[in-house]
This record gives structure tokens, sequence and C-alpha cells, in this order.
């Protein structure tokens, strides 16, 4: 398996929530997400922080590392590339509720940030 695979849900690997009798909330930052622009074939580069309140399982964060470093190579408007994070977020460990924000650095002096939430309203 390499870095530049493609990247699918089945990529991210759960374990036992260990306090199911308990909701709480779980922060992801991940301050260094790479994707392509798929215009201009430039990188796009971003902070993605996922907010979740895990049911049973909760996401392996080194299979969480790994997946995302394969967008790497994925030419995705930012709008799109968020929700497929959040698809396949939501496929691999079915939390109770969750919001992914992707925060985007400035391009042509305009910042984007994208903002999904599970379940959707």
């Amino acid at each position: 398996m390499t870095a530049f695979e493609t990247p699918s849900a089945d990529q991210l690997e759960t374990f036992p929530n260990p306090a199911t009798g308990r909701e709480y909330t779980i922060e992801i930052v991940c301050p260094e997400f790479t994707s392509l622009c798929p215009k201009t074939g430039h990188p796009d580069f971003g902070t993605l922080t996922w907010t979740y309140t895990p049911d049973a399982m909760c996401v392996e964060l080194k299979s969480l590392k790994l997946y995302l470093q394969r967008f790497r190579n994925v030419g995705s408007f930012y709008e799109a590339v968020v929700n497929r994070l959040m698809d396949d977020f939501v496929t691999a460990c079915k939390p109770k509720r969750a919001k992914l924000v992707g925060a985007f650095t400035p391009r042509g002096g305009i910042t984007t940030n994208v903002t999904v939430f599970y379940p959707t309203n």
C-alpha cells in the first residue's frame, strides 16, 4: 500500500469507544491537508478540523493520516473534497454526530472555509 493509492473509506481504521456510557466530543485537527485544484493542477492547502461524538467506534489517527495523504494527487474542488471526507468518515466510524471544517489557505486573496455536518439537518 502506498500513499498515492485512491482514497476510500475502508482505509480508515477504527477502535471500540472506551466510554460508550458517556457522551463526549473528540476534536481532531489536521493542519497539513493537501489536494489539487482540478482547474489549475496547483496544490491546495488547508486545515481540517473534525469534531465528533463517537457511538460504538472511534477513528484511529494513524490510518486517518495515511488516508488524508492519499488526497495529495486528487483533483477536487474544496466543497467536493470536504463532503467526501465527511462521507468516508461517517462510513468508517458511524458517529452520533460530526462536524468537519475545511479551512483553506488564501488563493488569489480569497480564503475559503467549508463546513459540513452529520447528520445533515
